[in-house]
């Protein structure tokens, strides 16, 4: 996986860089092979990954339970799994999937 997102039967898997404690939520943009997202919650017992998926799935039209953390629980660079995401921000840079 070269990029930072790839599709994968309707899921789309996306590789991010996460910076907590920042002064808004935002998608910064691409740094080199990953996503970066900004996100106002601190990393402490768990509550950065909620705060990201709940963020996520707001993102990209899906509920918080089609959000999965598939790597990096305890570090910042993420990957993340969003079941049939109904839209696609431009910050996010991604492509739709070819049919």
């Amino acid at each position: 996986m070269g990029e930072h997102y790839q599709w994968q039967e309707g899921c789309l898997l996306l590789r991010c860089q996460l910076q907590s404690r920042a002064s808004k939520d935002e998608i910064v943009g691409l740094q080199g092979d990953r996503l970066k997202i900004r996100i106002t919650a601190p990393p402490v017992d768990g509550k950065a990954n909620q705060h990201l998926i709940a963020l996520v799935s707001r993102w990209f039209g899906t509920p918080k339970s089609a959000v999965s953390l598939l790597r990096g629980e305890t570090g910042r660079q993420k990957t993340l799994q969003i079941e049939n995401p109904t839209r696609l921000p431009d910050e996010a840079a991604i492509e739709p999937p070819e049919i």
